[in-house]
């Protein structure tokens, strides 16, 4: 191998772990703001008696977590909801949560073990729906 070819592939593999580093790091990055993110994400309560009957869109998104819901209410009470999307992780046990907010018609419901960021970001989301249209 010739000092040319030597030194472009010194530099090519150079220019590699660079961008190895700085990908490394920024992907560390969005993990530590995605985990501050979703440990202060606040899941307030609500009374569905006090919502308007109708369907109600809503989301939450934080990062490697995203959830889409659609929440109909009916008669005060929240009827059905829908999942229209949920990008995650190892999340999807997660989405079985929307029974226990049914039954209980409450969002102060535990959170689905071994899943509990999903778990938050879809009762976020199920807030977020039907807080919209009460303001």
């Amino acid at each position: 191998m010739t000092k040319r070819a030597k030194s472009i592939l010194f530099g090519t593999a150079a220019a590699f772990l660079l961008i190895a580093v700085v990908w490394g790091f920024s992907y560390l990055n969005r993990v530590s703001s995605y985990k501050n993110e979703v440990n202060t994400l606040a899941v307030g309560d609500v009374d569905f008696s006090q919502v308007a009957d109708g369907v109600y869109i809503g989301d939450c998104d934080v990062e490697f977590i995203y959830a889409k819901v659609q929440v109909t209410v009916e008669n005060g009470k929240a009827t059905d909801i829908q999942i229209l999307e949920h990008r995650n992780e190892r999340g999807a046990p997660a989405e079985t949560i929307i029974d226990a907010v049914l039954q209980e018609q409450s969002l102060s419901v535990d959170t689905v073990s071994g899943a509990t960021n999903s778990s938050r970001v879809i009762l976020k989301a199920v807030e977020n729906a039907v807080s919209q249209k009460q303001q």
